[in-house]
């Protein structure tokens, strides 16, 4: 399929394409001007009469399973990602469908990792047609290439649970990878040698595909309590001697950062924070897992011991540092949408006040709210962030396709997102006069803390009201542009792109943000 497809403007004024693998695409009006119309999509009803009246759904391999979904041509077969880079199901998925001979799959991951590597070998003999999903590593620079047939589509986390929820993507089969269920399907992700907290990521998957397969390695007797995956919506449930590798799913510790610069970073996004006044009694705030977000997690705790500040809620992904929050009773909640070290799966396993969430509830826009909206401080990465503090988390300055979108886009939303980024990675500067690729709108970006200065957004008068009278070092976007060029010699050089797209990068209420183009290797 040609990927040379007819293009428009956008409101942010980026060329999107008017349609994407055959069916029309939506370009990007503004942030809330996008209004959806109609229903939700709605599987199709089953019968009690056609499941085992004792429960007991299992079949002996994945491939007997695929078989009983009558898997064929041009499905939407997916998983989800919270085994990380040690899920071993999402192969053993595509190595059952090329054994059956069926080709032109769309798979649609929550996300892909290096572990998935050999699925080049199942886009290249035309098992894989395209991913829907978020790309890290091998499989982002195999598109990027141009290596896929068809054109991938990036969304958010909770831009994925709107496309399924809204019918713009139906899933025929749903493969869920459970480290404990039982023969019924009930699922969790916090018991099981690949224990990985919750199974989040797999809702939307559990309650609108056609079929849906429960693949695990620790079955239990029923029921298998809690059941973040309820077996009702389960059609069958294979046992593996695997469903994947513990050590790579997540870590006995997650490390801080040990570079003076990303901690100077942390600090002064806490200092920041706190001198805005966005630290307080009751506030709420959401960090990755990253080594500067870890960072300004600690920095921020001792802060509010310091202080006798005691936070409503916190986001995670969680960890270590956020777990001991919570029992240090630094928060009373910890809403969690993705597990990042054991600390993280023993604190939800056990306390009641480590509650899992999922895109619905978490990251939904086309929903009646969700917790987005209600965090105050949201602190983010990026790999590139321009003049108009519009920022990229995709692609590089060289136009490669390496990572996915995540919640990234979803909170953007939150009243106060801080970017706290270095002013140069490998000598190249990270603020350009337009990014690469235009993952989240300016308006929405309001800070970003640099080794070298902070720049707050114009748009956030009340932010430089409450920080008339800081030591932090202020300057101007323009003016951290500028420092950054002339220590790394210049602006990062021009990708070498071609015409065709490759990708296309949606925004959270469906619409085309902007798209990724083939990059031409020297």
């Amino acid at each position: 399929m040609s990927k040379q497809v007819k293009t428009i403007e956008n409101a942010l004024g980026r060329p999107v394409p008017v349609e994407i693998n055959g069916r029309p695409a939506i370009p990007f009006q503004g942030v809330g001007q996008y209004i959806p119309t109609g229903r939700k999509y709605g599987p199709r009803i089953r019968s009690c009469a056609d499941y085992p009246s004792d429960g007991d759904k299992r079949v002996a391999t994945i491939k007997d399973a695929l078989i009983r979904c009558g898997i064929r041509d041009g499905m939407t077969i997916s998983t989800h990602h919270h085994l990380r880079d040690g899920d071993t199901v999402a192969n053993m998925v595509f190595q059952a469908i090329h054994e059956l001979g069926v080709k032109n799959i769309v798979w649609y991951p929550s996300a892909s990792f290096a572990c998935h590597a050999g699925l080049i070998d199942r886009m290249k003999d035309g098992t894989i047609q395209r991913i829907e999903g978020s790309m890290n590593g091998p499989l982002g620079r195999f598109t990027s290439i141009g290596g896929m047939e068809g054109m991938a589509v990036l969304r958010s986390h909770g831009g994925r649970y709107q496309a399924v929820q809204d019918g713009e993507v139906v899933i025929d089969i749903a493969v869920i990878s459970a480290p404990a269920a039982d023969a019924f399907g009930n699922a969790n992700g916090v018991r099981g040698p690949a224990a990985c907290g919750l199974l989040g990521f797999a809702l939307a998957d559990s309650q609108y595909a056609d079929h849906v397969v429960v693949v695990t390695d620790n079955l239990e007797p029923f029921p298998c309590i809690p059941w973040q995956i309820h077996g009702n919506y389960v059609d069958y449930v294979v046992e593996v001697p695997s469903i994947g590798d513990p050590a790579k799913i997540v870590s006995g510790t997650t490390q801080i950062t040990k570079s003076p610069d990303r901690l100077l970073i942390a600090e002064w996004a806490v200092q920041f924070a706190m001198e805005a006044g966005l630290v307080r009694n009751g506030f709420s705030f959401q960090a990755g897992a990253g080594g500067t977000s870890l960072s300004f997690s600690i920095f921020l705790a001792e802060l509010m011991r310091k202080n006798g500040i005691k936070a409503r809620f916190v986001r995670g992904g969680s960890n270590q540092y956020m777990t001991a929050m919570l029992e240090e009773g630094l928060t009373d909640y910890i809403l969690d949408g993705q597990t990042f070290d054991l600390e993280g799966v023993r604190s939800m396993r056990e306390n009641p006040a480590h509650q899992n969430t999922s895109p619905f509830t978490s990251y939904n826009y086309h929903g009646k709210g969700n917790f987005a909206s209600m965090v105050d401080i949201a602190i983010l990465g990026a790999t590139e962030v321009d003049v108009n503090f519009h920022a990229n988390v995709v692609t590089h300055s060289d136009g490669l396709l390496l990572h996915g979108i995540g919640g990234w886009q979803n909170c953007l939303f939150g009243r106060c997102v801080i970017l706290p980024i270095p002013l140069f990675r490998d000598r190249i500067p990270v603020i350009r006069d337009a990014v690469t690729t235009l993952c989240g709108p300016g308006e929405l970006v309001d800070v970003i803390v640099t080794e070298r200065g902070i720049a707050i957004n114009p748009r956030r008068q009340d932010l430089f009201d409450a920080l008339k009278n800081t030591t932090l070092p202020l300057r101007t976007i323009e003016e951290l542009k500028t420092e950054a060029e002339t220590i790394c010699g210049g602006p990062p050089a021009a990708p070498k792109l071609g015409e065709e797209i490759v990708a296309a990068i949606k925004w959270v209420d469906g619409t085309v943000i902007d798209c990724v183009r083939r990059v031409i290797l020297d």
